[in-house]
């Protein structure tokens, strides 16, 4: 997405490459139908998408619990991810202007440094960067946030694992719709708000909205935690390669 002049020479070794293989995985219907590059081998695209186990996962210890509830409260939206130009922090922090609800920014990532100067030269002072987190307090923010912002506004973001582990954890969504995996993930209305990506206005009011409403907030994240087990289990993902392999075998034999 970025290296646009790079694809130049290099898409033609990429759509040798493509056409040579039996077949193609792309990880939601959404990539697929968006994707210039895979509408030309959809006859042998097969849509898997990326499963998680939540049994993998650890549970937060109490002394965890009471550790970020004590530093940022029980009520917050949180990002989950690496800081990079796909990831729409520039937009999130825009749309935070003279908002008073907390928003923690966990992770660290390339433009981390310029993104805590918007932040200063704004004169925010409720979003709270702090920094990379292990397993443990990854999901014990997960478990104690409000909602998850996912403001990725490029096609860049493919998927959206962070997404994907709040739904996993019935949590209101909110993302933005760039034609991927985000928008598998997330239905607009359903699990949580889809927004028109790098629109800080509308990404303000959905952010706006769910924190006036969090009945619904709550309705959304139970509708999140049922997609996630109805189609993004790690099982469901195991066996749909598994049948994928045995097809392929099969053609080949």
């Amino acid at each position: 997405v970025k290296q646009k002049h790079l694809l130049k020479l290099y898409q033609p070794l990429m759509n040798k490459f493509l056409g040579s293989v039996d077949r193609i995985v792309s990880t939601s219907p959404n990539y697929l139908k968006s994707s210039k590059v895979l509408a030309r081998f959809k006859d042998k695209v097969s849509v898997i998408p990326i499963g998680l186990d939540k049994s993998t996962y650890p549970t937060p210890s109490k002394d965890r619990l009471e550790y970020w509830q004590k530093k940022i409260g029980d009520k917050f939206f949180l990002f989950l991810g690496v800081m990079r130009y796909y990831k729409g922090l520039h937009i999130l922090i825009e749309a935070a202007r003279n908002s008073d609800y907390p928003i923690v920014i966990a992770g660290s990532g390339p433009i981390e440094k310029e993104l805590k100067q918007q932040v200063k030269n704004s004169s925010i002072n409720n979003i709270h960067f702090i920094g990379s987190v292990s397993e443990e307090d990854k999901v014990t923010l997960i478990t104690l946030s409000y909602a998850i912002l996912f403001p990725s506004h490029l096609r860049s973001e493919a998927f959206g694992i962070s997404l994907l582990e709040g739904a996993m954890y019935g949590k209101a969504l909110i993302s933005s719709e760039i034609g991927t995996g985000t928008t598998y993930i997330n239905i607009d209305g359903k699990t949580g708000m889809v927004v028109p990506p790098g629109n800080s206005s509308a990404l303000r009011q959905a952010m706006d909205y769910l924190w006036n409403n969090p009945v619904i907030a709550k309705e959304m994240g139970v509708c999140a935690e049922a997609r996630y087990w109805d189609l993004f289990t790690a099982d469901k993902m195991a066996k749909s390669y598994t049948d994928l392999y045995n097809s392929v075998l099969q053609g080949a034999k």
